[in-house]
């Protein structure tokens, strides 16, 4: 799950891992929802919404998500298609909306992240109620992050929201022997490669990747930049110094026509470094 130099008689070879955006399926599209999909989307998540009320599951009030479905919950659970590398955020207004929803999920292989908002007594009460009545498994149950989010004692729904994304970057970012640790790539600067705007097509250009890390560094193995001969850039390796002496060093390759691969080692523990 992570970018690794290959070398192999005198060859060098790049081993970068990728993967589709994770998908975040908010169901309820309520304050809390709207501003999370926000946050979300802006975050690197690819949202999608579902509500049975029209008024508040349209494209108008969610343009960040990329779908939005105005149907049941569990209707919107069986079009979203759940896999084991999605995160799910149940949000409903009341009880039964979140029963419906669990009833269904516990049909979808297990996900990621699953969370429901509401306090624990409200949690504790849809719970027991779906393991006596419908016989849901007890351990899955217990697996669901209820109360939802880090306990950061949010009021608003913004500040419920921002509680939310906390805890599904703290599961994203997090190893576990089952799932792949996320590439800090940014698809972004890798679509740029493949379809270049026209004003970019014919400038030489130079793709920087961050390959190995050690310690607290901006952005870890995985993230990449692209510099244009006429200085710009698109993306970011971490900024600061160390992304302006690489940039620099980008330019001069592209100066001698080197079309190669060239490693930079940037030492960040110094006090020079720790001053920058």
């Amino acid at each position: 799950g992570r970018p690794v130099l290959d070398r192999d008689h005198g060859h060098i070879r790049l081993l970068e891992p990728f993967s589709r955006k994770e998908r975040l399926l908010i169901l309820g599209g309520g304050h809390v929802g709207l501003a999370l999909a926000e946050f979300a989307a802006k975050t690197g998540f690819s949202v999608y919404v579902a509500d049975d009320r029209p008024s508040f599951a349209n494209q108008l009030r969610f343009p960040w998500a990329e779908e939005v479905y105005c149907m049941d919950f569990p209707a919107a659970i069986q079009a979203f298609q759940p896999d084991t590398q999605d995160y799910i955020a149940v949000l409903t207004r009341g009880h039964r909306h979140d029963a419906d929803c669990l009833t269904a999920l516990s049909r979808c292989p297990v996900s990621t992240y699953l969370g429901m908002i509401g306090s624990r007594r409200r949690g504790k009460e849809v719970k027991t109620h779906l393991e006596e009545t419908e016989h849901l498994s007890h351990e899955w149950l217990e697996s669901i992050h209820t109360p939802i989010g880090l306990a950061i004692k949010a009021v608003t729904p913004e500040e419920i929201a921002i509680s939310i994304l906390a805890e599904l970057i703290l599961t994203k970012r997090t190893l576990r022997p089952d799932h792949i640790a996320p590439s800090d790539a940014d698809l972004d600067v890798i679509a740029a490669l493949a379809d270049p705007p026209a004003n970019r097509t014919d400038l030489k250009k130079a793709l920087v990747t961050i390959v190995e890390t050690k310690g607290s560094t901006p952005r870890k193995a995985g993230a990449n930049m692209i510099v244009y001969e006429d200085g710009t850039v698109f993306g970011t390796i971490g900024g600061g110094c160390m992304e302006a002496e690489v940039l620099r060093k980008a330019r001069v390759m592209m100066h001698e026509n080197n079309t190669g691969l060239k490693t930079e080692y940037v030492d960040m523990t110094g006090d020079d470094a720790e001053e920058e």
